[in-house]
């Protein structure tokens, strides 16, 4: 079963939406990263998440072999580098979730939704 780990104390099984949470929280703690984005079927428009909704923003799968891979729908500050953001995320976010886990992230992917000045 994906996302889960025999210990000597038992079985842990890790649900994708905690990961998806932890990796939201360490993102947006990332420079020149605004929060994470959701877009409207309705009307295509591209909305900012509260910090409560952020794992809305955040596709995560676990696979056969337990490793992670990552989506992230982002909006990001005007005027960074997106390059620069985007390794830092994703450099500081497989750090994190790996320590966190004890699962290897395979693959993160980041998607900039929007861009937003920031006073």
């Amino acid at each position: 079963m994906k996302g889960r780990m025999s210990t000597e104390y038992g079985e842990v099984l890790i649900d994708e939406s905690v990961i998806a949470k932890y990796a939201g929280t360490t993102a947006v703690e990332c420079a020149g990263i605004v929060g994470m984005a959701t877009i409207s079927m309705k009307d295509g428009i591209v909305k900012l998440l509260k910090k409560e909704s952020l794992a809305k923003g955040i596709e995560v799968v676990i696979d056969d072999n337990n490793e992670i891979t990552i989506d992230f729908h982002l909006i990001v500050s005007y005027g960074v580098n997106i390059a620069t953001v985007s390794e830092n995320l994703i450099q500081s976010v497989k750090y994190k979730v790996e320590e966190f886990s004890g699962l290897t992230v395979k693959k993160i992917n980041i998607f900039v939704e929007g861009v937003r000045v920031i006073d």
